[in-house]
């Protein structure tokens, strides 16, 4: 996909699984909205399992990233194409991992899995947006 559009408090628009999910128990809007990998995480996974590469969106990420340390941004806001996301916490590996390749899921264990984030403010990404931290 080329491009996506974030909705505040709701997600990714073309994500029909994830848009405008609500917890069950308080009926409020989801923080999992969106999650972002690094591609330099994900190669050096492939490496230590002696697989030649993973392809990209195998991992699951809504956003595959180059050149940036996602979990020091933890806890900010970041700018993400036109979007503004919080980025609340690492990813949590499920064991759909180990179906791309066996010991992945072992290997994204502890901050080596990408991070999660709400959008704070819709806007469009594109393949090849800047991606830089906000001032919170």
């Amino acid at each position: 996909m080329e491009l996506i559009h974030l909705v505040a408090n709701k997600g990714i628009a073309e994500d029909a699984r994830y848009f405008d999910r609500r917890s069950r128990t308080s009926g409020q809007p989801s923080r999992r909205q969106v999650s972002l990998i690094e591609r330099e995480q994900i190669a050096e996974h492939a490496a230590i399992l002696g697989a030649e590469t993973i392809a990209p969106g195998a991992a699951r990420a809504n956003i595959e990233t180059h050149g940036i340390n996602l979990q020091l941004w933890i806890g900010r806001e970041v700018e993400v194409g036109e979007a503004v996301l919080l980025f609340y916490e690492a990813r949590q590996p499920c064991q759909k991992m180990d179906l791309i390749c066996p010991g992945l899921r072992k290997l994204m264990e502890n901050s080596r899995q990408g991070v999660m984030a709400q959008v704070i403010q819709d806007g469009v990404v594109r393949v090849g947006d800047t991606i830089r931290a906000g001032t919170s």
